[in-house]
């Protein structure tokens, strides 16, 4: 009896889902630092982005797209939410408000180790040389891409903002191996709507109090296109793909695309005007795709030998 074939868009779909939200996520570090803090604070933009995506993840469950969840497994959706929507963005918002971008994506690049190794503690994926060898090279690749960036772009960091964007690593790390389950079992949209409408329950008290005191009628063209764009484009859209993409994909092999954010913040600058492109930005960033390429030929399908 043949074999059913899988259909091309059943593998495709969820790498394609993972380029778009690293894309987006990318776009994170400069906009983020455009607002954090001298025009909100970083609760307030905390509390509107989790409110957004609050909002937009309601839309699925007004039409019928939300499955209903097990009370055993609510615990876990607590966690999960505190994980990412507040440890996570609020670690992140906090920190760049007090790093620089830059140091900040630096930072980011440690994500797909911090992944691997929680990974093979639990028994979820393996150790090989591949693997290793892939995020080296594809951690080489990013690391040097931005460390030539331009010096006078970088604000001025701190040990404390550099520690907070390591917690919202941390958090993402976890979240992304031990979420998996839940993904298996609910759809992308039942996940999404429980972690954001907690996490927006549990930070708009905060912020609120906050917003009441900030003058929204100072801000400057740049700054209020710069909300508008982080919450219509970077809340509700790459989380859904992200998490589209972990439900089909391991959790190292997910993280590995985290190598695209630096890469898409250069092209970002060049479109901008603020940066050129070069041969040594070039070389960069096809160690980058070299990294994620050898990482996924390591979860090649092996061969078995033939049995008589």
């Amino acid at each position: 009896m043949a074999t059913p074939s899988v259909r091309p868009s059943a593998t495709f779909l969820p790498y394609l889902a993972l380029v778009g939200c690293n894309l987006l996520w990318a776009a994170d570090y400069p906009l983020y630092h455009i607002l954090l803090p001298d025009y909100l604070s970083p609760v307030v933009l905390l509390s509107a982005a989790l409110i957004s995506t609050a909002l937009l993840a309601l839309i699925p469950a007004i039409r019928g797209g939300v499955e209903r969840v097990e009370r055993k497994d609510v615990p876990t959706l607590v966690g999960a939410a505190l994980l990412l929507g507040v440890i996570h963005k609020g670690s992140l918002m906090m920190g760049l408000s007090r790093t620089s971008p830059v140091d900040g994506s630096i930072i980011n690049t440690i994500g797909p180790l911090v992944v691997l190794v929680l990974s093979v503690i639990i028994g979820q994926d393996r150790l090989s040389r591949t693997k290793v060898v892939g995020l080296l090279v594809g951690l080489s690749g990013a690391v040097a891409l931005i460390l030539m960036s331009s010096d006078s772009t970088r604000a001025i960091s701190s040990i404390e903002g550099d520690l907070l964007v390591v917690a919202a690593v941390v958090a993402t790390a976890l979240y992304t191996v031990f979420l998996k389950r839940m993904l298996a079992k609910y759809n992308v949209a039942t996940v999404l709507l429980w972690v954001y409408v907690i996490s927006a329950a549990l930070v708009l008290p905060f912020g609120l109090r906050e917003a009441l005191h900030t003058n929204f009628g100072a801000w400057s063209h740049r700054a209020t296109a710069t909300f508008v764009i982080i919450m219509c484009l970077l809340t509700y859209l790459p989380n859904f793909l992200y998490n589209y993409a972990l439900r089909h994909i391991e959790p190292f092999r997910t993280s590995i695309f985290g190598y695209l954010q630096p890469v898409a913040a250069i092209a970002l600058s060049v479109a901008m005007r603020l940066d050129t492109i070069n041969l040594k930005t070039l070389l960069c960033a096809l160690l980058v795709f070299s990294g994620i390429g050898i990482v996924l030929w390591s979860y090649r399908p092996k061969n078995k030998p033939h049995q008589p």
